[in-house]
């Protein structure tokens, strides 16, 4: 078996704690609440999001790394959650800074719409 050292995050406040699949789990959990999408999706994404960081070879890791990989994997999960996380995550300050994520969201969706089509 292969022993992996345990991430450390560095939190916004400087402080540092061990990386918890669970709390960023429950994270998921929360922006997909009343979506349909199930848990096994949720448990891949947090799995994906450990291995990468673990790949890359990073002892410590900022928390903000952790919500950007998650905001990823939602984008491409749900773009409901997506939307959710993010408001949380990024605590919007205004409505025009939330309408700059929608509008980004609905050009990414055009540009794939697209490219199903040629």
């Amino acid at each position: 078996m292969i022993e992996t050292t345990p991430l450390v995050v560095i939190k916004k406040d400087k402080s540092r704690e061990g990386f918890d699949s669970g709390k960023l789990l429950a994270g998921l959990v929360r922006a997909c609440e009343k979506r349909p999408v199930p848990l096994g999706i949720l448990e891949d994404a947090v799995r994906d999001i450990e291995m990468m960081l673990h790949n890359s070879l990073d002892k410590e890791v900022p928390s903000y790394r952790i919500g950007e990989l998650a905001m990823e994997k939602l984008r491409a999960i749900d773009e409901v959650a997506y939307v959710r996380f993010a408001s949380v995550y990024r605590q919007f300050k205004d409505i025009d800074s939330f309408m700059k994520e929608l509008q980004s969201l609905l050009e990414a969706r055009a540009g794939r719409q697209e490219q199903e089509t040629n």
